[in-house]
């Protein structure tokens, strides 16, 4: 992979996901809070959000520790375990920022808080797929459904970035990559009846 490619299209794409909601609001005269670009935990709220993080964690834990196709957890240097996360309590914040901060509130002006949270989530998603070129992250749906539920709940970014750098960091060591073919995911529905 390019240098380019590497790093200076990521580096533009984050600027974008950051800068473009606040320009947005600037643009339009409004103040960012009122799309929820801001930051207001307290202590109800990390709470709530240490909660969901090991409900929806802890069972994902387990099924990582019995993933079939691959050794979870992973070894990783702690030079690469630091990167890494940095990395993703970066893109945490930017793409909270983008998708629950801005794009979320968007579609919450025309749409219910449901389907606001299941267009984002979605947008959210192939997202992923694209960038990664891997259908299986369209996985990250279900995540980024919690994430916006923690955003209209809370109406403001904090605790759905807390969740988003709590499942980043657990996806260094935890997060499989490799998936079953959906030809092999058929023939098991097949197996059982369904």
């Amino acid at each position: 992979m390019g240098f380019i490619a590497k790093n200076i299209i990521p580096t533009v794409v984050g600027l974008i996901f950051v800068y473009s909601p606040f320009l947005w609001c600037r643009l339009r005269n409004e103040p960012p809070e009122s799309y929820g670009l801001s930051w207001k935990p307290d202590k109800r709220c990390l709470r709530e959000c240490l909660f969901i993080t090991a409900f929806v964690l802890i069972p994902l834990t387990y099924v990582s520790l019995n993933w079939p196709l691959e050794a979870l957890p992973r070894s990783s240097s702690l030079r690469r375990s630091l990167s890494l996360a940095a990395s993703g309590i970066a893109a945490a914040i930017i793409e909270e920022i983008f998708y629950r901060g801005w794009v979320q509130p968007l579609f919450r002006k025309k749409f219910s808080a449901l389907w606001s949270v299941a267009f984002t989530s979605a947008l959210f998603a192939l997202s992923h797929v694209f960038v990664a070129g891997a259908p299986f992250l369209f996985a990250v749906f279900i995540p980024g459904c919690v994430m916006g539920f923690l955003k209209e709940r809370h109406g403001n970014i904090s605790t759905s970035t807390l969740f988003h750098a709590a499942g980043n960091l657990w996806a260094i060591w935890f997060a499989p990559l490799v998936w079953p073919s959906a030809g092999a995911i058929l023939q098991k529905f097949a197996w059982i009846g369904i």
